[in-house]
């Protein structure tokens, strides 16, 4: 076995052979690695179909069984199995390549077992990285350093692009072991820095790559370039696909994400980035892509409008992630030796100003740095460490960067929320929390990324940055009491005057008032000067006017309302019957018509419906008619001839009328005024006519036919009132006649037709299905499919003239 205290590399075992017969192997040794497959990695299926997710939950269980199975074994076995078994590597580089990022995480499937089985695999993988990057374990299982740097090397363990990943991925939570990790594998094997220079171009070329598919001209050779007469136009970004245009905002998204974790966690490769000039082809793309990018992203029209939220998400995610690049590369490249207080002091100092300097030309990149990280605070940290700056060049700075936030159309925000020493005493924690977001864990992210038309606002690109609100009262007061303990003599009024020109910044209005430096406004006020009264406005309640003011529910001038009077929606116990019965108003207003009362017969008057009679009996009551009968009795028809009985002592009355045959009728033919009637004469010839509303319904006197007739007109006066006929009654009466008829022939009715059915998924009756086949069957009797036919028919019969 292996001895105590002896490297890896230089153990020696004895193993049984294929034939049975001991023999010493080195302890790293390529049969003493078993046989085990491991599975490539898939990421979860977009689209949550039952069968994909099954498919990604066996294959990811199948993975994390293995590494877990690494992971169990000794130092000896593991280095074997790491080194010297492919599909390990090929397994994890699938991973690194294909793992969702921070902002791939919403697409995920909701499922609780995908997102588990994901986090599974997840802290399996990283912990395979972890023990492979680590080269001693204990006292006893360790491997010499140079070796082990010539292992990881040589064996393609680790490289540039996979440390890429492996920040993406893992730096959210991780972010320290992650940067031991890294250290240990660059301090073991530092051939890995000079690979860190020569992947920094490749990285620039990125940038080349995304302007040039946005046909933008790129720095370098290829601007001096003239372009060819016969060449193709290059697409823009408002003329490309939608999916070349999200393919590449989605390239630029992952590229800087990955970058800046990886410079935020491992700080060392700052100085390989700032090397190859990478702040000023970071700051001149910046100016150059982003306001194309942002205008095709808001301007065009999409298919989808999550898409459109999605672009731009992503495209503001990578200019905040720029913009914390350039700051981490300062950072740690020039404003680091000058807190150390370092022997290159001044030159670090020199190397900032040229660099906010270079600056000023690009207006968009300089206010989104200035509104993350205010240059007046890193000048002021410079004044501070170095007095002998040149105030001139730092006040051209200053009026510079006014002028980027005024051609920009941005108004400059008054309150910052941090400062850059705090930002500064934090080493490398600048701009970690949004780092965190583009990390590959798999619960909901602490940062909230903004999302859609609420990204479209909070992002610094959109132009509409105002003015931040004062600070709350307590705060203010806060401040004031803070200022007081060290300057008591000094009073409220005039510390407010100097907390609003120095944007409430305490610590800067202590400095400047020891230091006798503020500003000609605030040096011409009294010292002393007392918090100004603040005058209180008059109520806005008390100028209104409004139709309901005084009224009975008028709580601005009312304490007590009736609340027995106001509910929610339909009173309770009301019905909308009851509702309309109560005829409450009508009794209020009886009284004032009792003076008016008509005298009548109270016996003849009752309450709702006369007991015992029904609505054919309250009709057919004609008695008021009888009453008026007596009056029209003196208007009786008067008869012309009068039969005379013989003997009867009336008849001398009528003896004028006997024939006289001396009479002389010459003139009796011309009829000379004969037939002009007089009143009484037309008055004793007229028939009496009953008025129709007098008249009874029937008269027992005439005869069968009469009766029959006025049987008619009876119907009709009882329906006069019926300007027209209720359609829905005549229908009726149609129905039943046609119904009569058919019964009277023998005709059977034919049933209802139900071809709808029920819902789909339900079955169908079979009387539905009848239905159906019949509809199918005779479907070509109706609409136009005979019109053929009867175009012959009408021809034939001589209706078309052919």
């Amino acid at each position: 076995m292996a001895c105590a205290r002896v490297p890896l590399d230089e153990q020696q075992v004895t193993e049984p052979g294929p034939l049975g017969k001991e023999r010493t192997l080195p302890a790293l040794h390529p049969e003493r690695a078993e046989d085990r497959c491991f599975v490539p990695y898939k990421p979860p299926p977009e689209e949550a179909s039952p069968a994909e997710v099954e498919e990604f939950l066996e294959r990811a269980k199948f993975i994390t069984e293995d590494l877990e199975w690494l992971l169990a074994l000794p130092h000896d076995k593991f280095w074997c199995q790491v080194v010297f078994d492919e599909s390990l590597q090929r397994c994890l580089d699938s991973y690194l390549h294909h793992a969702p990022r921070g902002l791939d995480l919403a697409a995920l499937p909701s499922s609780p077992a995908v997102a588990d089985t994901q986090r599974s695999v997840h802290k399996a993988v990283f912990l395979t990285f972890l023990r492979m990057a680590t080269h001693k374990e204990s006292k006893e299982r360790f491997i010499t350093p140079a070796v082990f740097g010539e292992i990881i090397y040589e064996n393609f363990l680790f490289d540039i692009p996979k440390i890429l990943d492996l920040c993406v991925l893992f730096g959210k939570g991780n972010s320290q072991l992650l940067h031991k990790m890294i250290e240990n594998v660059f301090t073991q094997q530092p051939s890995y820095y000079s690979d860190l220079d020569e992947t920094v171009p490749t990285v620039l070329q990125v940038f080349d790559t995304i302007l040039d598919k946005c046909g933008l001209q790129c720095e370098g050779a290829a601007a001096m370039e003239p372009m060819k007469l016969n060449a193709h136009k290059q697409p823009t970004a408002m003329t490309m696909s939608q999916q070349d245009l999200a393919d590449l905002i989605a390239y630029l998204c992952d590229s800087t994400t990955t970058i800046h974790a990886f410079l935020d966690i491992f700080p060392a490769a700052c100085s390989s980035f700032y090397s190859h000039g990478f702040i000023s082809r970071l700051t001149s793309f910046y100016e150059t892509a982003v306001p194309d990018l942002e205008k095709a992203v808001r301007k065009r029209n999409f298919d989808h409008k999550s898409l459109q939220d999605d672009l731009w998400k992503r495209l503001s995610h990578s200019c905040r992630k720029m913009v914390e690049m350039t700051h981490l590369l300062l950072h740690h490249t020039c404003l680091q030796p000058i807190l150390e207080g370092r022997e290159n002091m001044q030159t670090s100092s020199e190397e900032l100003l040229q660099h906010f300097t270079s600056f000023l030309p690009e207006k968009r990149f300089l206010s989104d740095y200035d509104e993350q990280f205010p240059i007046a605070d890193d000048i002021s940290l410079l004044q501070q460490a170095l007095p002998v700056i040149d105030e001139t060049r730092t006040s051209y700075l200053l009026q510079g960067v006014e002028s980027a936030w005024d051609s920009v159309g941005r108004r400059k925000p008054q309150i910052q929320s941090k400062t850059s020493s705090s930002l500064l005493s934090n080493q490398g924690a600048v701009g970690g929390a949004t780092a965190a977001a583009a990390s590959g864990g798999f619960k909901a992210p602490e940062v909230r990324e903004p999302e859609g038309a609420e990204a479209m606002l909070e992002v610094p690109h959109k132009g509409n940055n105002g003015a931040v609100c004062p600070v709350s009262g307590a705060e203010l007061e806060s401040l004031l009491s803070c200022i007081r303990d060290l300057l008591p003599d000094l009073g409220e009024g005039f510390l407010l005057a100097c907390l609003q020109e120095y944007d409430y910044n305490s610590e800067l209005v202590i400095n400047n008032i020891l230091e006798d430096r503020l500003a000609p406004n605030l040096d011409k006020l009294d010292r002393a000067m007392p918090r100004p009264v603040k005058e209180e406005l008059p109520s806005v309640l008390n100028n209104r006017s409004n139709v309901f003011d005084d009224d009975e529910f008028d709580v601005f001038r009312r304490d007590q309302v009736d609340m027995s009077r106001i509910w929610k929606g339909r009173r309770k116990g009301e019905s909308a019957k009851e509702l309309l019965n109560d005829k409450q108003h009508i009794e209020d207003q009886r009284a004032r018509y009792q003076a008016y009362e008509t005298v009548v017969d109270m016996s003849r008057i009752w309450k709702g419906r006369r007991k015992g009679e029904s609505a054919k009996e309250l009709l057919n009551d004609k008695q008021h008619i009888e009453d008026q009968r007596a009056r029209y009795q003196a208007y009786e028809t008067v008869v012309d001839e009068v039969i005379i009985e013989p003997g009867d002592s009336s008849s001398a009355a009528y003896d004028l009328d006997d024939y006289d045959d001396e009479y002389d009728d010459t003139y009796d033919m011309n009829q000379v005024g004969a037939n002009d009637l007089d009143g009484d004469t037309l008055l004793n010839r007229r028939p009496f006519t009953i008025p129709q509303v007098l008249r009874k319904g029937k008269v027992e006197e005439e005869e069968e036919g009469e009766e029959e007739q006025e049987d008619d007109t009876l119907q009709n006066n009882t329906n006069r009132d019926q300007f027209v006929q209720d359609p829905a009654l005549l229908r009726e009466r149609a129905e039943a006649r046609r119904a009569a008829m058919q019964q009277r022939k023998g005709i059977r009715p034919e049933r209802p037709s139900n071809v709808a059915g029920r819902p789909k998924g339900q079955g169908q009756t079979l009387e539905t299905f009848l239905d159906r086949r019949k509809k199918e069957a005779n479907k070509s009797r109706v609409s136009n499919h005979n019109r053929r036919t009867m175009a012959d028919r009408k021809r034939n019969k001589g209706m078309i003239p052919s």
